[in-house]
C-alpha cells in the first residue's frame, strides 16, 4: 500500500513529460536473473507502459467493467444507513455535507462529522440542525485524521459502525514546482488518514469502510501529481482490505460540478 502512490504520481508523469515517459515497472521484493531477463525485454519494446513483474509473469494494467452484484436468483441487497452510527471524514465539506444530509435521510442514528476546525467550520451549526431535522443525532468533530492519536481519541469517544473518508486537501501543480513539503501535505489527509481508520477500526465490525478516492488516481491528471498519489494510494488500501476479508469501497469520483 505506501508504495501505491508512486503509480498515481508515475501516471501524471506521463501526462507532464510524454517526451520523457518510459514507463512504470513494479519489480518484486528481490530481483533475480529472471527478472532481470523480463525487465529487458520491456525495457526493449514490449508495448506495456505500466506493468508488474511477479516471477516469470508479466502483468499489464487493465481497466474492465465489473461483474454486477447478481448471482442467479440472488440479488446483493444495497447497503444504507439505517439505525447506524456513521463516521464521516470532511464531513463539513461541501462533499461530506452532501453525504451526511443523504445518510440522515436513509435514517442513520448518528451521525460523527470529523474536519481539521470541527464546529468553527463555516455552516457546522446549521448543518447539525439540518441533519438532526431530518432524524440523525449529529455532532461535530475537531479532528486531524492525519494525526493517529487523535482518530484514536475520536474512536475511543464515537462507538461507530461505518466508516465514510471524504477529508483531503488539493494543493495543484506541475510536479516540477512541487516541493516535498506540499506533496505530505496533501497526502497526510487523504491517505494517512485512511491508513489510521483502517489500522484502528480493524477491532470493530464496520458494516461499510468507503474511502472517497478519484479517476485521477486511476489514469492521472495533469496538474495534480499529490493528489493522483494520494488517492492511489487510497486504491490499494481498499483492495488490501478486500483481499483480508473486511469491506471496504473506493469511490474513485470524476469532475465535480461546483
Amino acid at each position: 500500500v505506501g508504495q501505491s502512490g508512486v503509480w498515481g504520481l508515475g501516471r501524471v508523469a506521463a501526462l507532464e513529460f510524454p517526451e520523457r515517459w518510459g514507463g512504470l515497472v513494479d519489480l518484486p521484493s528481490r530481483v533475480d536473473g529472471r527478472t532481470l531477463s523480463l525487465l529487458a525485454g520491456i525495457l526493449a519494446g514490449s508495448g506495456e507502459d505500466q506493468v508488474a513483474l511477479r516471477g516469470s509473469r508479466i502483468l499489464a494494467r487493465r481497466l474492465h467493467h465489473a461483474a454486477p452484484a447478481d448471482h442467479g436468483t440472488h440479488r446483493t441487497e444495497s447497503w444504507r444507513a439505517d439505525g447506524l452510527r456513521v463516521l464521516v471524514t470532511g464531513g463539513t465539506g461541501a462533499l461530506g455535507a452532501r453525504l451526511a444530509r443523504r445518510l440522515a435521510e436513509q435514517g442513520a442514528a448518528e451521525l460523527v462529522l470529523t474536519s481539521r476546525r470541527g464546529p468553527d467550520a463555516p455552516g457546522a451549526h446549521e448543518l447539525t440542525d439540518e441533519l438532526e431535522t431530518l432524524g440523525a443525532q449529529a455532532v461535530v468533530e475537531a479532528c486531524d485524521v492525519a494525526d493517529r492519536d487523535a482518530v484514536a481519541d475520536l474512536l475511543a469517544r464515537h462507538p461507530i459502525d461505518a466508516v465514510f473518508h471524504a477529508a483531503g486537501v488539493l494543493d495543484d501543480d506541475p510536479i516540477s514546482d512541487l516541493t516535498p513539503d506540499r506533496v505530505a501535505r496533501v497526502l497526510a489527509g487523504k491517505a494517512a488518514g485512511a491508513a489510521h481508520l483502517d489500522e484502528l477500526t480493524r477491532d470493530r465490525e464496520l458494516s461499510a469502510f468507503v474511502v472517497f478516492s478519484s479517476i485521477a488516481g486511476v489514469w492521472g491528471s495533469g496538474g495534480q501529481a499529490a493528489y493522483a498519489a494520494a488517492n492511489a494510494q487510497l486504491d490499494a488500501l481498499i483492495e488490501n482490505r478486500r483481499t483480508q476479508g473486511l469491506t471496504g469501497t473506493a469511490l474513485a469520483w470524476g469532475p465535480w460540478d461546483g
